[in-house]
């Protein structure tokens, strides 16, 4: 059997496939379905914007029949206290909607309201070896990020469960970062032997590709880690312009006047730089070449300014959302109700194969 981790899975493979894709989406979307989303840990931040919700609305815009799970499930798989859930579920759909996930073309879902998907993982787990689990390597930095040693068994299983996230539905792109590929190479995987050991080599599940995002990583205002909550190195798309203001001068810069693009050596700068590029459509080295000697100072009033202006009208429509939690919570109920017909029909069928209907 094929494993997760053979070279050939290479991410220079993975890019290949995720160019192709990109040139499909851009001749004829139809028969892709792209399957992605979030731990609901509270509102998202200018990172979470840049380096993927803006991509997402990119693909639902572009024609891609969209998915996004609330994985409130996976919340558990590294933590103990999971904390106001619901409260940091409906940030979520907020920060969604605003930033122009459209419910009426994309389905919104959670883990725990569709039961038949997280059934799947029974199969699914007879499918894999502990070694292979053992071996994943973003399993292996959850875990430290964590900071724990012992692995739990929902955090040891957290590929198959993704696995299952992606396969009920039939999804064959999912949008992730050069880190994420392990786990999309598990899914791949799965699919492959339920394939081959129970539909008897009928293509039942597609194994999904990986669309790699050409979007640059946002490291937090500390200019060295990446932007996390846990760390209070971030901008809040909830944030007014005043706050964003605050915040961003706060960012750490360097000793050098003369404001120059140099990612390897000035990565704070960069990060400013990156941002305000981001938000303002403009090439980095650019904005640089403008602000010249003038310091990091007006680097950012220039980038708060651009990222004010551009969240203008999100953050407006998040306001509008935030008065009625009502219509959030009928969003999701709607998509639980697309998620959960999917699921049973896709368990149906699974355990036809297996030979379980009685």
């Amino acid at each position: 059997m094929t494993s997760p981790n053979d070279t050939r899975t290479s991410y220079d493979t993975a890019q290949q496939r995720s160019d192709r894709i990109w040139s499909q989406i851009e001749a004829d979307p139809s028969g892709l379905r792209m399957l992605t989303g979030d731990r609901p840990t509270g509102a998202l931040h200018i990172g979470h914007y840049f380096g993927s919700l803006r991509n997402r609305v990119r693909l639902q815009d572009a024609g891609v029949e969209t998915w996004l799970i609330v994985a409130d499930y996976q919340v558990i798989t590294d933590r103990e206290v999971i904390g106001d859930i619901k409260g940091s579920v409906r940030e979520l759909l907020t920060d969604y909607l605003a930033a122009g996930i459209d419910p009426e073309r994309s389905t919104i879902f959670t883990h725990s309201a569709v039961p038949a998907l997280n059934q799947l993982m029974l199969p699914f787990l007879s499918l894999v070896t502990q070694p292979e689990l053992e071996r994943n390597p973003t399993v292996k930095a959850e875990l430290a990020a964590a900071g724990r040693s012992a692995m739990g068994g929902l955090l040891l299983t957290y590929p198959v469960h993704q696995a299952a996230d992606i396969l009920f539905c039939h999804g064959n792109l999912v949008p992730v970062g050069k880190d994420q590929l392990p786990h999309i190479e598990q899914t791949r995987v799965i699919a492959r032997r339920f394939n081959e050991r129970y539909a008897g080599g009928e293509e039942f599940f597609p194994e999904p590709d990986a669309l790699l995002s050409d979007a640059p990583t946002i490291l937090g205002l500390d200019g060295e880690h990446k932007m996390s909550k846990s760390r209070g190195n971030t901008v809040m798309l909830r944030m007014d312009p005043d706050e964003t203001l605050k915040r961003i001068k706060k960012a750490k810069t360097d000793a050098d006047r003369r404001i120059t693009f140099d990612p390897e050596n000035r990565p704070e700068v960069a990060n400013l730089l990156t941002l305000a590029s981001q938000a303002a459509g403009r090439a980095p080295e650019e904005i640089a070449e403008e602000i010249g000697d003038r310091g990091a100072g007006t680097l950012k009033i220039y980038t708060a300014e651009v990222l004010n202006e551009h969240l203008a009208p999100l953050r407006a429509r998040r306001a509008e959302l935030e008065q009625d939690p009502g219509y959030l919570f009928e969003v999701l109920r709607a998509g639980n109700e697309r998620a959960n017909a999917a699921a049973d029909a896709t368990l149906a069928t699974v355990r036809e194969f297996m030979g379980m209907v009685y």
